[in-house]
Protein backbone atom coordinates (compact mmCIF):
# COMPACT_ATOMS: atom_id res chain seq x y z
CA UNK A 1 0.00 0.00 0.00
CA UNK A 2 1.21 3.34 -0.67
CA UNK A 3 1.67 6.13 1.41
CA UNK A 4 -1.30 7.97 -0.06
CA UNK A 5 -3.10 4.99 0.00
CA UNK A 6 -3.03 4.83 3.48
CA UNK A 7 -3.17 8.41 4.05
CA UNK A 8 -7.39 7.99 2.54
CA UNK A 9 -7.54 4.78 4.48
CA UNK A 10 -7.37 6.69 7.85
CA UNK A 11 -10.25 7.60 10.01
CA UNK A 12 -10.81 10.72 8.17
CA UNK A 13 -14.03 11.92 6.76
CA UNK A 14 -15.10 12.55 2.94
CA UNK A 15 -15.46 16.08 2.40
CA UNK A 16 -19.15 15.18 0.92
CA UNK A 17 -20.00 13.93 4.42
CA UNK A 18 -18.31 16.83 6.11
CA UNK A 19 -19.69 19.23 4.39
CA UNK A 20 -22.86 18.76 2.88
CA UNK A 21 -23.90 21.59 0.92
CA UNK A 22 -20.41 23.75 0.68
CA UNK A 23 -20.65 25.78 -2.05
CA UNK A 24 -17.84 23.29 -4.45
CA UNK A 25 -17.40 26.55 -6.54
CA UNK A 26 -15.68 28.58 -3.57
CA UNK A 27 -12.82 26.04 -3.35
CA UNK A 28 -9.53 25.58 -6.09
CA UNK A 29 -10.20 24.20 -9.21
CA UNK A 30 -7.62 21.35 -7.90
CA UNK A 31 -9.91 20.20 -5.46
CA UNK A 32 -13.09 20.36 -7.38
CA UNK A 33 -11.27 18.52 -9.81
CA UNK A 34 -10.46 15.63 -7.15
CA UNK A 35 -13.72 16.26 -4.73
CA UNK A 36 -15.38 12.88 -4.69
CA UNK A 37 -12.41 11.65 -3.34
CA UNK A 38 -11.33 14.32 -0.83
CA UNK A 39 -11.42 13.55 2.90
CA UNK A 40 -11.01 16.22 5.77
CA UNK A 41 -9.42 15.91 9.21
CA UNK A 42 -8.59 18.46 12.03
CA UNK A 43 -10.46 20.42 14.45
CA UNK A 44 -13.91 21.08 12.74
CA UNK A 45 -12.92 18.97 9.49
CA UNK A 46 -11.29 21.90 7.85
CA UNK A 47 -8.10 20.13 6.93
CA UNK A 48 -8.78 18.98 3.31
CA UNK A 49 -6.18 16.26 1.75
CA UNK A 50 -6.67 14.62 -1.54
CA UNK A 51 -5.15 11.17 -2.64
CA UNK A 52 -1.93 12.58 -3.84
CA UNK A 53 -1.16 13.99 -0.15
CA UNK A 54 -1.84 17.72 -1.53
CA UNK A 55 -3.05 19.78 1.24
CA UNK A 56 -5.70 22.79 1.65
CA UNK A 57 -7.10 24.47 4.43
CA UNK A 58 -11.12 25.94 4.33
CA UNK A 59 -10.03 29.02 6.33
CA UNK A 60 -6.97 30.40 3.63
CA UNK A 61 -8.67 33.24 2.45
CA UNK A 62 -5.98 34.77 0.87
CA UNK A 63 -4.67 31.66 -2.17
CA UNK A 64 -5.52 28.75 -3.55
CA UNK A 65 -2.19 26.81 -3.53
CA UNK A 66 -1.41 23.91 -1.22
CA UNK A 67 0.37 23.79 2.22
CA UNK A 68 3.52 22.56 0.46
CA UNK A 69 3.64 25.45 -2.34
CA UNK A 70 2.97 27.57 1.04
CA UNK A 71 6.25 26.57 2.40
CA UNK A 72 8.18 26.74 -0.23
CA UNK A 73 6.91 30.73 -1.52
CA UNK A 74 7.79 32.12 2.30
CA UNK A 75 11.40 31.19 1.90
CA UNK A 76 13.26 34.38 1.86
CA UNK A 77 15.11 33.86 -0.67
CA UNK A 78 14.95 32.36 -4.30
CA UNK A 79 16.95 32.43 -7.79
CA UNK A 80 15.09 32.32 -11.24
CA UNK A 81 16.85 32.20 -14.56
CA UNK A 82 14.01 32.77 -16.98
CA UNK A 83 14.67 32.54 -20.74
CA UNK A 84 14.85 36.06 -22.94
CA UNK A 85 14.09 33.75 -25.91
CA UNK A 86 12.12 31.35 -27.42
CA UNK A 87 8.14 29.78 -26.30
CA UNK A 88 9.18 30.27 -22.30
CA UNK A 89 10.66 33.99 -22.79
CA UNK A 90 6.70 34.81 -22.94
CA UNK A 91 6.95 37.72 -25.28
CA UNK A 92 10.27 38.89 -24.17
CA UNK A 93 11.54 40.01 -27.92
CA UNK A 94 8.13 42.66 -27.35
CA UNK A 95 8.63 43.64 -23.82
CA UNK A 96 12.46 44.35 -24.18
CA UNK A 97 11.81 48.30 -25.41
CA UNK A 98 11.36 48.50 -21.48
CA UNK A 99 15.11 48.49 -19.96
CA UNK A 100 13.92 46.22 -17.00
CA UNK A 101 11.01 44.48 -18.07
CA UNK A 102 9.84 41.74 -15.32
CA UNK A 103 9.16 37.98 -16.16
CA UNK A 104 5.71 37.66 -16.05
CA UNK A 105 6.19 34.00 -14.83
CA UNK A 106 7.63 35.72 -11.73
CA UNK A 107 5.03 38.04 -11.42
CA UNK A 108 2.36 35.40 -11.79
CA UNK A 109 4.34 33.50 -8.89
CA UNK A 110 3.50 36.78 -6.46
CA UNK A 111 0.35 37.07 -7.77
CA UNK A 112 -0.80 33.18 -7.33
CA UNK A 113 0.14 33.84 -3.48
CA UNK A 114 -1.44 36.99 -3.00
CA UNK A 115 -4.65 36.27 -4.79
CA UNK A 116 -7.62 33.76 -5.61
CA UNK A 117 -8.61 33.09 -8.91
CA UNK A 118 -10.75 36.03 -9.96
CA UNK A 119 -9.49 38.76 -7.73
CA UNK A 120 -7.93 42.00 -9.33
CA UNK A 121 -4.10 43.34 -9.35
CA UNK A 122 -3.46 46.93 -10.17
CA UNK A 123 0.12 47.65 -10.90
CA UNK A 124 0.34 51.89 -11.31
CA UNK A 125 3.99 51.61 -12.62
CA UNK A 126 2.96 48.81 -15.17
CA UNK A 127 5.68 49.72 -17.78
CA UNK A 128 5.25 46.23 -20.41
CA UNK A 129 2.56 44.77 -18.47
CA UNK A 130 4.87 41.63 -16.65
CA UNK A 131 2.06 41.95 -14.05
CA UNK A 132 -0.63 42.26 -16.19
CA UNK A 133 0.43 39.41 -18.25
CA UNK A 134 0.99 37.03 -15.20
CA UNK A 135 -2.16 38.29 -13.55
CA UNK A 136 -3.74 36.96 -16.98
CA UNK A 137 -1.69 33.54 -16.93
CA UNK A 138 -3.59 32.30 -13.88
CA UNK A 139 -6.92 33.70 -14.26
CA UNK A 140 -7.10 37.14 -12.36
CA UNK A 141 -7.96 40.50 -13.18
CA UNK A 142 -5.77 43.28 -13.54
CA UNK A 143 -5.53 47.07 -14.33
CA UNK A 144 -2.87 49.54 -14.83
CA UNK A 145 -1.15 52.72 -15.42
CA UNK A 146 1.93 53.27 -16.95
CA UNK A 147 3.34 57.28 -18.24
CA UNK A 148 4.51 56.00 -21.76
CA UNK A 149 2.31 55.38 -23.95
CA UNK A 150 4.75 53.10 -26.13
CA UNK A 151 5.17 50.43 -23.20
CA UNK A 152 1.25 50.31 -23.02
CA UNK A 153 1.56 49.24 -26.91
CA UNK A 154 4.29 47.11 -26.32
CA UNK A 155 2.17 45.28 -23.18
CA UNK A 156 -0.76 45.01 -25.70
CA UNK A 157 1.46 43.61 -28.45
CA UNK A 158 2.73 41.09 -25.65
CA UNK A 159 -0.53 39.93 -24.49
CA UNK A 160 -1.84 39.19 -28.55
CA UNK A 161 0.92 36.84 -29.45
CA UNK A 162 0.90 35.14 -26.09
CA UNK A 163 -3.25 34.44 -26.45
CA UNK A 164 -3.79 36.75 -23.38
CA UNK A 165 -6.38 38.43 -22.24
CA UNK A 166 -5.53 42.38 -22.31
CA UNK A 167 -6.55 44.58 -19.26
CA UNK A 168 -7.12 48.04 -19.08
CA UNK A 169 -3.96 50.51 -18.78
CA UNK A 170 -5.08 54.14 -18.24
CA UNK A 171 -1.80 56.51 -20.23
CA UNK A 172 -0.22 58.99 -17.45
CA UNK A 173 1.61 59.27 -14.47
CA UNK A 174 0.36 57.78 -11.56
CA UNK A 175 0.00 60.41 -8.89
CA UNK A 176 -2.50 62.84 -11.30
CA UNK A 177 -4.10 59.51 -12.37
CA UNK A 178 -5.31 58.19 -8.67
CA UNK A 179 -5.73 61.83 -7.50
CA UNK A 180 -8.08 62.57 -10.30
CA UNK A 181 -9.59 58.75 -9.31
CA UNK A 182 -9.34 57.63 -12.89
CA UNK A 183 -8.51 53.98 -11.50
CA UNK A 184 -9.61 51.56 -14.04
CA UNK A 185 -11.60 49.14 -11.79
CA UNK A 186 -14.81 48.67 -10.36
CA UNK A 187 -13.73 46.00 -8.31
CA UNK A 188 -11.79 46.05 -5.11
CA UNK A 189 -8.30 45.43 -5.60
CA UNK A 190 -6.69 42.16 -3.84
CA UNK A 191 -3.22 42.96 -4.75
CA UNK A 192 -0.93 45.96 -5.57
CA UNK A 193 2.09 44.29 -7.34
CA UNK A 194 4.77 47.71 -8.72
CA UNK A 195 8.11 47.36 -10.17
CA UNK A 196 8.57 51.37 -9.62
CA UNK A 197 11.73 53.28 -11.51
CA UNK A 198 14.39 52.87 -8.69
CA UNK A 199 14.34 56.93 -8.30
CA UNK A 200 17.16 58.73 -11.03
CA UNK A 201 19.41 55.47 -11.58
CA UNK A 202 18.24 54.95 -15.00
CA UNK A 203 18.81 59.41 -15.73
CA UNK A 204 22.06 59.52 -14.54
CA UNK A 205 25.04 59.54 -16.70
CA UNK A 206 26.82 55.89 -16.81
CA UNK A 207 30.20 55.67 -14.85
CA UNK A 208 32.64 52.32 -14.66
CA UNK A 209 31.94 49.19 -15.35
CA UNK A 210 27.92 50.48 -16.91
CA UNK A 211 29.40 52.73 -19.42
CA UNK A 212 32.02 50.19 -20.65
CA UNK A 213 29.52 47.63 -21.11
CA UNK A 214 26.77 49.89 -22.50
CA UNK A 215 29.61 51.81 -24.71
CA UNK A 216 28.35 54.98 -24.15
CA UNK A 217 28.37 57.17 -20.75
CA UNK A 218 24.53 58.44 -21.55
CA UNK A 219 21.58 58.36 -19.67
CA UNK A 220 18.86 55.87 -20.40
CA UNK A 221 15.74 57.40 -19.15
CA UNK A 222 12.43 55.46 -18.98
CA UNK A 223 11.13 58.96 -19.89
CA UNK A 224 11.78 62.82 -19.90
CA UNK A 225 8.42 63.53 -17.84
CA UNK A 226 8.66 65.45 -14.84
CA UNK A 227 6.39 63.33 -13.04
CA UNK A 228 8.37 60.01 -13.94
CA UNK A 229 9.76 58.85 -10.50
CA UNK A 230 12.73 57.60 -12.71
CA UNK A 231 13.49 61.43 -12.96
CA UNK A 232 12.97 62.23 -9.44
CA UNK A 233 16.11 62.88 -6.68
CA UNK A 234 16.12 60.45 -3.23
CA UNK A 235 13.49 61.77 -1.29
CA UNK A 236 10.86 63.15 -4.00
CA UNK A 237 10.98 59.47 -5.16
CA UNK A 238 10.77 58.30 -1.29
CA UNK A 239 7.71 60.62 -1.43
CA UNK A 240 5.74 59.83 -4.15
CA UNK A 241 6.07 56.44 -3.49
CA UNK A 242 4.61 56.53 -0.53
CA UNK A 243 2.22 58.84 -2.21
CA UNK A 244 0.96 56.67 -4.98
CA UNK A 245 0.54 53.43 -2.31
CA UNK A 246 -1.63 56.33 0.24
CA UNK A 247 -3.72 57.41 -2.80
CA UNK A 248 -4.57 54.01 -3.93
CA UNK A 249 -5.20 51.94 -0.64
CA UNK A 250 -8.87 53.63 -0.53
CA UNK A 251 -9.32 50.91 -3.01
CA UNK A 252 -7.56 47.88 -1.56
CA UNK A 253 -9.61 45.35 0.43
CA UNK A 254 -9.10 44.89 4.23
CA UNK A 255 -5.77 42.57 4.27
CA UNK A 256 -5.04 43.05 1.05
CA UNK A 257 -1.69 43.53 -0.20
CA UNK A 258 1.04 45.66 -1.49
CA UNK A 259 4.56 44.55 -2.83
CA UNK A 260 6.63 46.59 -4.12
CA UNK A 261 9.76 45.17 -5.74
CA UNK A 262 13.14 47.40 -5.16
CA UNK A 263 16.84 47.86 -6.10
CA UNK A 264 20.14 49.15 -4.19
CA UNK A 265 22.07 51.41 -5.39
CA UNK A 266 25.76 51.07 -5.11
CA UNK A 267 27.03 52.27 -1.70
CA UNK A 268 28.92 56.15 -2.26
CA UNK A 269 31.63 57.01 0.15
CA UNK A 270 30.00 56.84 3.37
CA UNK A 271 26.58 56.47 1.83
CA UNK A 272 25.21 53.18 2.51
CA UNK A 273 21.97 53.75 -0.39
CA UNK A 274 20.32 51.01 1.56
CA UNK A 275 16.84 52.34 -0.63
CA UNK A 276 15.22 49.05 -0.21
CA UNK A 277 15.16 50.33 3.73
CA UNK A 278 14.18 53.56 2.81
CA UNK A 279 11.29 52.61 1.42
CA UNK A 280 10.11 49.77 3.26
CA UNK A 281 10.46 52.65 6.45
CA UNK A 282 8.27 55.50 4.21
CA UNK A 283 5.59 53.51 3.00
CA UNK A 284 5.37 51.28 6.59
CA UNK A 285 4.49 55.32 7.58
CA UNK A 286 1.48 55.39 6.33
CA UNK A 287 -0.83 53.94 9.39
CA UNK A 288 -2.92 51.29 8.34
CA UNK A 289 -0.59 49.66 6.37
CA UNK A 290 1.86 46.92 8.04
CA UNK A 291 5.24 45.63 6.76
CA UNK A 292 5.25 42.28 6.71
CA UNK A 293 8.45 41.04 5.65
CA UNK A 294 10.26 40.99 2.38
CA UNK A 295 11.90 38.15 -0.29
CA UNK A 296 15.15 38.53 -1.91
CA UNK A 297 15.40 37.61 -5.86
CA UNK A 298 18.17 37.07 -7.46
CA UNK A 299 17.55 36.83 -11.06
CA UNK A 300 20.75 34.61 -12.42
CA UNK A 301 20.05 35.82 -16.37
CA UNK A 302 21.38 39.05 -15.69
CA UNK A 303 25.03 40.09 -17.28
CA UNK A 304 27.78 40.26 -15.12
CA UNK A 305 30.70 42.95 -15.26
CA UNK A 306 33.61 43.18 -14.07
CA UNK A 307 33.15 46.06 -11.97
CA UNK A 308 36.00 47.56 -9.94
CA UNK A 309 38.86 45.25 -11.53
CA UNK A 310 41.50 44.72 -10.49
CA UNK A 311 41.29 47.87 -8.13
CA UNK A 312 38.68 47.19 -5.95
CA UNK A 313 35.56 45.10 -4.54
CA UNK A 314 32.44 46.41 -6.62
CA UNK A 315 29.05 43.97 -6.11
CA UNK A 316 27.15 42.48 -9.34
CA UNK A 317 24.06 43.46 -7.72
CA UNK A 318 22.02 40.84 -9.65
CA UNK A 319 18.98 40.76 -6.62
CA UNK A 320 15.84 42.87 -5.67
CA UNK A 321 14.40 42.99 -2.49
CA UNK A 322 10.69 42.47 -2.75
CA UNK A 323 8.88 44.28 -0.11
CA UNK A 324 5.69 43.03 1.04
CA UNK A 325 2.87 45.67 2.78
CA UNK A 326 -0.61 44.14 3.74
CA UNK A 327 -3.37 46.83 4.57
CA UNK A 328 -4.91 46.47 7.87
CA UNK A 329 -6.62 48.48 10.65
Amino acid sequence: MSANESILNCDYMSFSEAHPGYPISELPDWIQENIETAKVYGRDNKCVILADGRKYHLDNKLNDITGRDWTLFINSVFTTRYPTSGEESYAHKIRRIHPSPKPPQLMRELIEFFTKKGELVFDCFSGVGGTLLGAAMCERKAAGIELNSAYIEAYKNAADALGLTQFPVFCGDALSTLEDKNLPTEQKISLMLIDPPYMNMMSKPKTGGDALALGSDMPTPFTDDIHDLGNMERETFLNSLKRAVELTLPFIKFRGYVVVFIKDMQPKKKQLNFLHSEVAEKINELPNVYYKGMKIWADNSAKMYPYGYPFCFVANQIHQYILIFRKEK
